[in-house]
């Protein structure tokens, strides 16, 4: 379908993550932005971050090895690049990192080498656990998610777009708001699981519990690759851009687990562990400021970027609406990105701003 050049679409973007926020971003950015008029609809906001309801505040957000996967390394090399470039922002903090791994020959496992920067291989320390034989160095990104969703916001509103808090029950709800010539961009994480129009039995939780430390001792990211892979306990330690001396201390991998309270016991092995691997920890002025569960919006197949046109019918359906007029709209499916949401953002949310656009005609 195609639209006139000097009509602006209506964008309604379900869901105010990091991808759903990135997607808006793009969209109302440089050319396009005369071309879109861009409603974020969300339950949870990004100055909401004590909710355990969505994931993006308690993200270690930073960028990190995945497992291979050649749509996904694209999004990740694109996405490195941008938070690359803005570092001078104070946005996003420039970090020295370490990989170690339990099996020798660590360059031919670092498939992602050609993502980071200044890439080399170095020898484990000695006061290192015994099962690890090999390890690599690079720069790598963090982010303090907090800070970085408010700036996303604050972008976007200073764009003119508009932000409704509002938990939708059906996706139909968004469809009615975009309009028979808008677009709805489904950005609900793990709620896509439960919203009435999607309803995706593929998405399941990935629980992580993690630390908040004071640890200015603390100046790079550290982290284990373990082999085979095994449990649902990992190590790793990212310091983040700001507040001075704030480290994350992870973490947890739990398929399928919705508690979001704090498990004390594996707090405190995650510290025990996290002291080996870093013993600065040990300094007097390392103190603790907070525990923290979130759960990852992961999917069976990996994540759902994909346009769809959707008939979602305004009357008669299970939500009252404000028009009798069924609506047809263009729907960009972006959620289940998992461990991986910071990570992938700029390169799934230009992936999804093409198909928005070759889905309304537009080059």
């Amino acid at each position: 379908m195609s639209t006139s050049i000097n009509e602006p679409v209506s964008v309604v973007v379900v869901g105010a993550g990091v991808i759903g926020l990135t997607i808006a971003h793009i969209l109302t950015e440089g050319t396009s932005a005369q071309q879109y008029r861009v409603t974020v609809v969300a339950r949870d906001m990004p100055e909401d971050l004590d909710s355990q309801a969505f994931a993006s505040p308690w993200a270690g957000a930073n960028w990190s090895p995945m497992q291979y996967d050649e749509r996904l390394h694209r999004w990740e090399k694109r996405t490195f690049d941008k938070l690359w470039d803005m570092i001078p922002t104070g946005l996003v903090r420039r970090l020295p990192s370490k990989v170690y791994f339990e099996q020798e020959d660590a360059e031919s496992q670092a498939w992602w080498k050609d993502i980071v920067r200044d890439f080399h291989l170095i020898t484990p320390e000695a006061y290192l656990p015994s099962n690890v034989k090999s390890g690599v160095g690079f720069h790598t990104v963090s982010i303090n998610p907090g800070i970085y969703l408010l700036w996303l916001k604050s972008e976007l509103a200073s764009r003119g777009v508009k932000f409704v808090r509002r938990r939708l029950v059906t996706l139909y709800e968004a469809g009615t708001l975009a309009g028979d010539k808008g677009v709805v961009v489904n950005a609900t994480g793990l709620g896509a699981r439960s919203l009435i129009g999607v309803e995706d039995v593929k998405m399941y939780p990935i629980r992580g519990q993690t630390i908040v430390v004071f640890a200015p001792e603390v100046d790079h990211f550290v982290t284990l690759i373990p082999n085979p892979p095994r449990g649902s306990e990992a190590i790793y330690l990212i310091p983040r851009p700001s507040p001075h001396g704030m480290v994350l201390i992870g973490g947890t991998f739990q398929t399928n687990d919705w508690d979001t309270s704090i498990d004390m016991p594996t707090a405190e092995r995650m510290f025990s562990r996290a002291k080996k691997f870093f013993p600065a920890l040990n300094h007097p002025q390392t103190r603790v400021l907070s525990h923290n569960v979130g759960l990852r919006p992961a999917r069976e197949g990996g994540p759902r970027l994909e346009a769809q046109r959707m008939n979602m019918p305004a009357k008669g359906g299970l939500i009252p609406t404000s028009t009798d007029a069924a609506v047809n709209a263009l729907v960009i499916h972006a959620y289940g990105f998992g461990p991986a949401g910071y990570q992938q953002s700029w390169g799934a949310a230009e992936e999804a701003v093409e198909l928005l656009k070759a889905g309304l005609g537009k080059s």
